[in-house]
């Protein structure tokens, strides 16, 4: 019990201060918080500007502005940089001489490079037609990298020597090769991320751009959410280091992201062939030494531990520095210094800030509960850090040379100062082999009596259901009308050790399911006041999977389901999703080879239908080719078919995720009446 309290307590540090117990928080308290973002330091370390998101309710959008804080002043207040009412201003990075802040902006009606010095109007200063993905400045201030969806005959950004597709050619795609939509968008034939640098004069880009590498196909930045941490500019600018994976029949089974060198004059290298699995996030050290990145071991494997790789750019002799810690490192910074990184890699519940020292690859955790990103050393030893917990969203800290953390922005203060806060409680237990598990437990501070109980299954597999915000599945929210909230992070998921997550290989219904029927009795005996004979099981993902799964597998369990976006019949499953690397690694090959589909079918929930007794909850995005809208329809069917209670909600515009902010208030508003009628909370 001890271990708890202090969990507690670090716990309840990140969270506001509340004057008084006004009313639980809503869905729309959660859409329409404001979200920090991108934020980036000075190059001398006074200031740092970052983006911040506000929600147009009426708009059903959200919109960004772009913020400035003076670093130097505890007391400083952070002031607007930039702001357009009707326009999205994001991406802002300062120029090497601090005079200037370059950003994204759509006001010219397509997303094109600004810039702007304190106190003067903002510049634009590209104008290329069909508009730009983003961009990345040199350190030595004279180039430029812009990437953008272009024809892979596109000579330059301008694309002027690739005509449009006339009229009368109807609307039809053809496809020869497989990964014909990715996430939830259709691919355009011929049409890929590219990369194009320029000349820098004046601060303004020079020409059309020359393409990094035209004889390649393949996204730089990769889809659908590479960015700027997967290119790199050498120090002296003339070298740019890109990330890409190659395009072709083997696309969709290979998850071979390299790292490549296009050396000014000099052609384009793969500096990375040699390794089948992902390399990623390169950086490169403040000497020009160095450069850092990341490496999987095995291919087609997404979720393998990323361990940190140094080459020496003058040898090209590579190391493996965190080979010896058994942890997966997210992001990487260099220290001013060159001495040491910063990066992020989630440890049991947490993803805090550790520095990892370039000689002997020891790392240091350097702050405590909560989810650290965004990290931006300063030139002066400090690091600014954007953290949240499942108490707070995220605002910006500052960590000096001494280990002393200091808040920098309190963006929600005024919007969580009218919520009733939630207490956390950690736990840990004796999972399935007797292998150590931990999870949490939220609910409504001050909660009086018995509280239904809500089982909140995490997606991935490979992820962590820990101590951070989300925006989607937020167990606060969930504990608002009077419930107590369960996390559980079950074989499988990530902060534990490689091994502990590679257990759920071909064991989907395995071990997991073993692990939330431990740990919900668990958390019964940890937090009498829950009442998990009274309860529903929730998940989304491969959480809405294992909603399936109980379905069929453990149907007395639970007095109600919600599956959103869950796997109903693996075999489809396997043929229908896009990423094919995914299903073949976690089962063991393709359904039509007969001992993977043996696996497949083990860990099938439509093999049980005939189980099937409890209420549940169905709910999908149509534009989700992860786990397409069909699995949903399947699994609807079979429960109607059936005669048992269910409700299908189908979101015509979103994907895998729902992010439209009254696309999210109407999912918590079916997922809380659907909770309501089988289990009536107390509120």
């Amino acid at each position: 019990m001890k271990k708890l309290l202090l969990a507690g307590l670090a716990l309840l540090a990140l969270a506001p201060a509340t004057a008084a117990f006004a009313r639980p928080i809503t869905a729309t308290d959660l859409a329409t918080m404001r979200r920090i973002a991108a934020p980036a330091v000075s190059p001398d370390g006074n200031w740092a500007v970052y983006q911040l998101r506000e929600t147009d309710l009426e708009g059903n959008r959200g919109r960004t502005d772009l913020w400035l804080v003076d670093l130097r002043s505890p007391e400083a207040q952070p002031t607007r940089l930039v702001t357009s009412p009707d326009v999205n201003e994001s991406s802002p990075v300062f120029s090497t001489d601090g005079e200037w802040v370059y950003f994204l902006s759509g006001k010219s009606g397509s997303d094109q490079i600004w810039r702007i010095r304190r106190a003067h109007p903002a510049e634009q200063i590209t104008d290329f037609p069909g508009g730009i993905g983003g961009f990345l400045l040199s350190p030595s201030g004279d180039r430029i990298a812009i990437w953008a969806d272009r024809d892979i005959q596109c000579a330059d950004l301008s694309c002027a020597n690739v005509s449009a597709p006339g009229p009368g050619h109807g609307s039809g795609r053809a496809y020869d090769e497989t990964f014909v939509r990715h996430w939830d968008t259709w691919a355009t034939p011929g049409t890929r991320s590219r990369v194009f640098t320029f000349p820098l004069v004046d601060g303004r880009p020079q020409g059309a751009g020359t393409p990094v590498a035209p004889g390649l196909a393949g996204d730089s930045p990769s889809k659908p959410f590479g960015g700027a941490e997967e290119l790199a500019w050498s120090a002296d600018g003339r070298t740019l280091f890109f990330t890409l994976r190659e395009g072709g029949s083997t696309e969709p089974n290979s998850t071979d992201l390299d790292i490549y060198a296009a050396r000014e004059g000099a052609g384009v290298d793969n500096l990375t062939d040699a390794n089948r699995a992902m390399d990623t996030t390169p950086a490169v050290s403040p000497d020009g030494r160095w450069l850092a990145y990341t490496a999987m071991a095995r291919p087609t494997y997404e979720a393998d531990r990323q361990v940190i790789q140094l080459r020496n750019l003058q040898t090209g002799q590579t190391r493996a520095l965190t080979q010896e810690w058994d942890r997966s490192v997210g992001s990487i910074a260099w220290a001013p210094d060159g001495r040491s990184l910063y990066v992020t890699a989630g440890e049991v519940l947490d993803t805090p800030l550790f520095r990892v020292d370039v000689r002997t690859g020891r790392a240091t955790r350097l702050t405590q509960g909560g989810t650290v990103g965004n990290v931006a050393p300063l030139a002066n030893g400090a690091v600014l850090y954007t953290l949240n917990s499942l108490q707070a969203p995220d605002d910006l800290y500052l960590l000096d040379r001494r280990g002393r953390s200091r808040r920098l922005t309190s963006v929600n203060a005024d919007k969580l100062a009218d919520l009733d806060p939630v207490t956390v409680e950690r736990f840990s237990f004796a999972g399935a082999h007797g292998d150590t598990v931990w999870g949490q437990i939220v609910k409504p501070a001050g909660a009086a009596g018995r509280l239904p109980t809500l089982l909140l299954i995490h997606g991935g597999p490979q992820s962590t259901f820990g101590n951070g915000w989300s925006y989607r599945w937020n167990p606060w929210v969930f504990a608002a009308p009077g419930y107590g909230a369960v996390t559980i992070d079950f074989h499988g998921s990530t902060g534990y050790g490689q091994a502990f997550t590679d257990a759920i290989n071909r064991d989907w219904g395995g071990r997991p399911l073993e692990d939330l029927r431990l740990g919900l009795a668990a958390a019964g005996r940890e937090e009498p006041q829950l009442d998990t004979a009274n309860s529903c099981a929730l998940g989304g993902s491969y959480g809405g999977f294992m909603a399936n799964w109980i379905a069929g597998n453990w149907p007395d369990g639970f007095k109600c389901l919600v599956s959103h976006s869950g796997v109903f019949d693996q075999r489809a499953m396997a043929y229908e999703t896009e990423e094919l690397w995914f299903s073949e690694w976690e089962f063991g090959g393709p359904y039509f080879e007969p001992a993977a589909a043996a696996n497949y079918e083990r860990n099938n929930p439509v093999n049980f239908v005939q189980n099937f007794r409890t209420p549940m909850l169905v709910i999908h995005g149509e534009r989700d080719f992860r786990i397409p809208y069909s699995q949903s329809l399947g699994l609807f069917n079979a429960l109607q078919r059936r005669g048992i209670p269910s409700r299908l909600v189908v979101f015509p515009d979103e994907n895998h995720w729902i992010l439209k902010p009254q696309n999210s208030i109407q999912w918590y508003r079916e997922v809380h009446g659907w909770l309501g009628r089988w289990l009536r909370p107390s509120n």
